[in-house]
């Protein structure tokens, strides 16, 4: 169950920016001796490996924070953040961390399983993040893109971090953001079919049924 709360976590954290989770488990495998990556994710931990993923990082915040920009690298990041929450969960499904006793339970009987389940799960916070983005910026006029890209960012990081020391913690603050970004999105579509409906001389409410 923990390994499932640490991939969960990181998967999530990739469907938020692909970069962040594969640097903090490059990181993690590098410099702290409670974290251990498997071998064949232990590639993660190289030289090149993190200076490409680090500089790809990079790009991602910069981009995520300029309004119409955002949903052009949302549609590039379709396919990488997926690939990324496989990779991650895979991995730290896998990893000997102080908070996983056994970590090969959750692999032994099928590695593709974790990839699979990854994949899933970046992709359903992927496409939760890119639903909701040009619904913030047509409501504010791109204003807030910088600070929803930020506040994404941070998330990202605390799921990652928390995935490696704190599984249950990292898997609880993960549902509660699932939970209040589902609520966030539709509480902002239905403003926005107020507005349209207040714009087209039609009454803003609709009838109880």
């Amino acid at each position: 169950m923990l390994e499932f709360m640490v991939g969960s976590s990181l998967a999530a954290a990739a469907g938020l920016n692909a970069w962040m989770p594969l640097l903090v488990l490059g990181l993690a495998d590098r410099f702290l001796p409670a974290v251990q990556l498997p071998a064949a994710w232990s590639w993660l931990s190289s030289d090149v490996a993190l200076w490409i993923v680090g500089l790809l990082l990079l790009l991602e915040i910069v981009a995520d924070k300029i309004p119409a920009v955002d949903s052009i690298n949302d549609v590039v990041q379709t396919l990488i953040r997926p690939a990324a929450g496989g990779v991650v969960f895979g991995a730290g499904s896998g990893a000997e961390s102080l908070a996983v006793d056994d970590p090969a339970t959750l692999v032994s009987d099928g590695g593709w399983i974790p990839i699979v389940l990854g994949i899933a799960i970046a992709l359903g916070v992927h496409a939760l993040k890119a639903l909701s983005r040009p619904i913030v910026n047509a409501a504010t006029a791109g204003i807030a893109a910088p600070l929803v890209s930020s506040v994404e960012d941070a998330s990202a990081l605390t799921l990652s971090v928390l995935a490696l020391l704190a599984p249950l913690l990292g898997f609880l603050l993960l549902l509660t953001g699932v939970v209040a970004a589902v609520w966030g999105v539709r509480r902002a579509r239905r403003r926005q079919r107020r507005r349209a409906a207040m714009s087209d001389g039609r009454p803003s409410h609709t009838a109880s049924t």
